[in-house]
């Protein structure tokens, strides 16, 4: 399609065409801010090119945020936390500034572990969203699981003869985030599948756990010590550990609130 085209367009004419130019070019953010943009390079006296730079800029912008919403809605988080919100001081075994050194993602271009290790309320979910969700609006490829649902999905690609391709499609993501590691025990056909997927990603991809039970306890979860031993070393060679402690801050919370209202009552 040839869009006509003449000098001495009206307002409403040179509106027109622009909205339709947009539309074909498939620049939403353009078509939807221009006359705003319009109008304010006209009261800041913007050059041409200044015009045209703000225009594009914007669409830019607006790509990036999407895409990088695409890959948090992609990675399956089951709710959204960030960093911004995560109380330090209510949370003294974790490194604030540890924590903002993850958030720079360096250990994932990296291809290097993180071990979230802690009592449940502790923080240990909260932080691994949250800095999954960081490495997915810096434009990593993210995905989120719990541990047992990881497990129960490969089982039931190993029966379906689909087995390689999961594990492939888990391999392939910059970032595997697995949730809940330690509270339930696995066979040893389940905690074999768990093997494959993290000999996959060894020193390729990273992977973040948070679990409940310290590494001594791992035992509880792999009952063969030889398959523990060999996961718990794919999952600290080169890594982070943090350990975010025993004191619940969930625990810790609800009671400050019971006590507040039996103070107000």
């Amino acid at each position: 399609m040839t869009l006509p085209r003449q000098r001495g367009l009206t307002e409403q004419a040179a509106d027109a065409a622009i909205d339709t130019a947009c539309r074909l070019l498939r620049l939403p953010s353009i078509r939807n801010e221009f006359n705003e943009i319009a109008d304010r390079a006209i009261k800041d006296q913007m050059t041409y090119r200044g015009f045209l730079a703000e225009l594009l800029m914007t669409e830019c912008d607006d790509r990036a945020r999407r895409r990088s919403e695409r890959r948090i809605k992609a990675a399956g988080f089951p709710r959204e936390k960030s960093l911004r919100a995560f109380d330090f001081d209510a949370n003294p075994n974790i490194d604030a500034a540890t924590v903002h050194t993850l958030a720079s993602c360096e250990w994932i271009k990296k291809s290097q572990p993180l071990c979230l290790i802690g009592d449940s309320g502790t923080g240990k979910s909260h932080m691994l969203i949250a800095l999954g969700t960081e490495a997915a609006m810096k434009g990593y490829r993210v995905r989120y699981t719990l541990a047992t649902k990881l497990v129960n999905e490969l089982v039931e690609a190993a029966d379906e003869k689909q087995l390689n391709k999961t594990i492939a499609r888990y391999g392939r993501v910059d970032l595997l985030c697995i949730d809940e590691l330690g509270y339930m025990e696995l066979d040893r056909h389940g905690a074999e599948l768990l093997f494959q997927v993290l000999t996959e990603r060894e020193e390729k991809n990273s992977v973040a756990i948070a679990s409940n039970e310290s590494f001594g306890g791992w035992t509880k979860t792999f009952t063969d010590p030889r398959l523990c031993a060999a996961i718990v070393d794919r999952l600290t060679f080169n890594g982070t550990i943090i350990e975010t402690g025993t004191d619940s801050y969930r625990l810790a919370s609800t009671r400050a609130r019971a006590e507040e209202q039996v103070v107000a009552s």
